[in-house]
C-alpha cells in the first residue's frame, strides 16, 4: 500500500520537489519546425502517437522507412496510416478531441523529439497517392498541426541502454504472441499455428 501522506497532491508540492525548469529546457521548445528538428524527423523510422478521448487514452506505435513522417511546412506534419488491427482507438479519439502528442525515436541516437499539436484525418486522393508503397495507398493520412516541438536529451536512452547491442533480449525467451493470445482467449485464438503463419502474414499486410 502507498501511504497517502507520501503522495504529491498539490502544484506547490510538485514545484518544490523539482524546482525551476532548466534554461535549455525552455529555449529548445518552439512552435515550428526549424532546420535541426526537420533533420531529426526525416531520420526517424518510428513514432509513438498519443491521443485522448471520452473513453480514455491511447498511445500507438507507427513505423516505416526513415522519413515516413513528412514535413508539409514548418507547422504541419503528415503521417500515413498503414494496415493494422483496425482498432482505430487513436482515430476515434481525434474525432472528438484533436489534441495529439508524438514521440520520435531514431535508432542509435540518444535524443528523442516531441511534438504537441492538433490532428485531423485526411483521405485527400493526391496526398494519399503520394504515400503509396508498391501501388498500395495508406488507409488515411494523419495531419498534425504543431503547437510545440522540442527534443529530449539522451539521459533516458543512456540509462535504458536501448540501443546497446549487449542489452538486446532474445525474443524466444518471452511468450510468443500466439501463446499470449491463446491464453487470453482461452484457446479460441492464437497458438502454434498463429505463430507459424506470423512471418508471412506480417509481410503480406505491411502495406
Amino acid at each position: 500500500m502507498i501511504a497517502k501522506e507520501h503522495l504529491i497532491t498539490t502544484m506547490e508540492q510538485l514545484q518544490a520537489l523539482y524546482g525551476e525548469k532548466m534554461p535549455a529546457a525552455v529555449v529548445k521548445e518552439i512552435d515550428h519546425i526549424n532546420g535541426g528538428y526537420r533533420k531529426l524527423i526525416e531520420a526517424a523510422p518510428f513514432v509513438a502517437v498519443a491521443t485522448s478521448g471520452p473513453e480514455g487514452l491511447d498511445c500507438s506505435p507507427k513505423g516505416d522507412a526513415a522519413g515516413f513522417v513528412r514535413v508539409l511546412d514548418d507547422k504541419t506534419l503528415a503521417v500515413p496510416d498503414r494496415p493494422g488491427n483496425n482498432r482505430i482507438d487513436g482515430f476515434r479519439n481525434i474525432m472528438r478531441d484533436p489534441r495529439i502528442a508524438l514521440l520520435f525515436l531514431i535508432p542509435g541516437v540518444g535524443e528523442t523529439l516531441r511534438v504537441n499539436g492538433r490532428a485531423a484525418i485526411s483521405i485527400d486522393p493526391e496526398l494519399m497517392q503520394s504515400f503509396a508503397v508498391n501501388g498500395k495507398l495508406p488507409r488515411c493520412v494523419l495531419i498534425v498541426h504543431i503547437d510545440s516541438i522540442y527534443f529530449h536529451c539522451s539521459k533516458a536512452i543512456v540509462r535504458s541502454k536501448l540501443w546497446d547491442e549487449k542489452t538486446k533480449i532474445d525474443r524466444a525467451c518471452l511468450p510468443s504472441t500466439g501463446t499470449i493470445i491463446a491464453e487470453l482467449s482461452q484457446g479460441r485464438l492464437g497458438g502454434a499455428d498463429y505463430d507459424k503463419a506470423a512471418p508471412e502474414r506480417i509481410k503480406a499486410q505491411l502495406y
